[in-house]
């Protein structure tokens, strides 16, 4: 029987999407300032930079999770690094509701970072170990599905908020709403991680074999399909058994961790993000009215959330590679009309269709397929860090993208801030094709395999 029609057990989807409801915490928390940051502008009297830095800072600490998250999560477990995010979101919701004073609100959105940054990169890890390989990459972007599910939701929440109040109540309170109703999810997450097992690769790592073999029952569902599948764990851990930390920068690996932080670049600096963290002012800028650009950010989320439901039924059917590559270059072209629109002040709806279209390609490919391929390329034993060292550049990176965005536009204008995202996605696109390689229907062990025959 094919590897193809083999039944995939309730067990792996059930976990798979409790554990990517820390991806809709990642969304929500993220894109919760795109409603609030008029209003505390207004409240706490923030000038232009204090604005860019507290819509910026909470990608610090997403940079400061990320950077121990694959410590921690190689020390004590992937499920239990999770719950703590948890506590993490549902915390620093709380305290950002009731924040009375923008120095304060910054310190919890910092928090809030770190628990992202746990989340954004242990999430795919403990999904990518779990899942059989010929829907690994499926499941895996149920993490980035989650991840707009968030954005949505709280696009529509903070319309909700905000269109059916005064302009005096949201500066006072209407903000607070939108930061603290992120308590709700937080706590979800929490419950549904509790039926969750621990990574069996994690636990084969730490010589419990019953434990993992007790796992790999409820994820293959057949008894001899599990020890088969914990038997090839346990020869890959004996392949690997003395790799160190060190060894990411050997003459094998070394490449593959340029690959993963390159990706992680072209992720960040395709521009994605300054649209979601920005679109009502760049909707402005395009020549949409107060509500138009507030209608225009919920159709961003919409068309986001949509298309990444469609990459789920096409990365394991056309694969990474593909996907990658074409939505890089698609995007490439879409952003070169968006920038054209704001060179020539073409009409709004031009401008908003191109963008959504820019989104889209994004949704389809450098989104999810991202997070997937530094999730799988990186042998088990020094996977955890690998991930670290390319998600503290993706967030680091994003930072910058999120920083400078409103110091380029008012520089250099719209349209040349969008050419540079234009040359970024090029290079991205002919980079994939150039460089990066197919992981489509490979086992985990089967991907390390073919680094190390690669170096031979």
């Amino acid at each position: 029987m094919s590897n193809s029609k083999r039944k995939i057990s309730s067990y792996v989807i059930l976990i798979s999407c409790a554990a990517a409801l820390g991806g809709l915490l990642f969304g929500y928390d993220t894109a919760v300032i795109s409603g609030a940051v008029g209003f505390l502008q207004i409240k706490f009297s923030l000038t232009s930079a204090e604005v860019g830095w507290v819509t910026s800072c909470i990608l610090i600490g997403c940079a400061i999770g990320v950077s121990v998250a694959g410590v921690l999560s190689d020390l004590f477990g992937r499920k239990k690094i999770l719950a703590l995010s948890a506590i993490i979101f549902a915390v620093s919701s709380l305290g950002a509701a009731f924040s009375s004073s923008y120095l304060i609100l910054v310190i919890w959105r910092i928090l809030a970072g770190i628990g992202i940054g746990l989340t954004s990169l242990i999430t795919p890890l403990y999904i990518a170990e779990m899942a059989p390989s010929e829907v690994r990459g499926k499941l895996v972007s149920v993490n980035q599905l989650a991840i707009t599910i968030g954005i949505f939701i709280v696009y529509f929440i903070n319309a909700a908020i905000a269109s059916g109040s005064s302009a005096d109540w949201n500066i006072s309170t209407g903000w607070r709403w939108m930061m603290g109703i992120g308590v709700i999810p937080s706590a979800l997450f929490l419950i549904a991680l509790i039926p969750a097992g621990e990574s069996p690769r994690w636990l084969a790592q730490h010589g419990k074999q019953s434990e993992a073999l007790k796992v790999l029952k409820k994820v293959e569902s057949s008894e001899l399909a599990a020890k088969q599948q914990l038997n090839a764990i346990q020869d890959s851990e004996k392949v690997v058994d003395d790799t160190k930390f060190s060894d990411l920068f050997n003459k094998t690996w070394f490449p593959v961790l340029v690959i993963g932080v390159l990706l992680a670049l072209f992720q960040q600096f395709s521009g994605s993000n300054a649209i979601m963290y920005y679109a009502p002012e760049i909707f402005k800028g395009a020549g949409f009215g107060q509500s138009g650009a507030f209608m225009a950010t919920v159709s961003i989320g919409v068309i986001n959330m949509v298309i990444t439901v469609v990459s789920l039924g096409l990365v394991d059917r056309i694969g990474r590679k593909k996907l990658l590559g074409w939505g890089s270059f698609a995007m490439s072209v879409c952003l070169l009309v968006v920038a054209i629109c704001f060179f020539t002040h073409a009409s709004a709806t031009v401008t908003l269709t191109f963008i959504l279209l820019a989104i889209a390609s994004y949704a389809i490919s450098l989104a999810p397929v991202t997070w997937l391929l530094i999730s799988e390329i990186f042998p088990s034993r020094i996977r955890g860090r690998a991930m670290s060292i390319c998600t503290v550049v993706l967030w680091l990176s994003d930072f910058t993208l999120s920083y400078t965005f409103p110091i380029l536009t008012q520089n250099i204008g719209e349209g040349w801030t969008f050419i540079l995202y234009v040359v970024v996605t090029a290079v991205s696109a002919l980079f994939v094709w150039k460089m990066v390689p197919e992981t489509r229907g490979k086992s985990l062990e089967e991907i390390e395999q073919y680094w190390q025959n690669k170096e031979n």
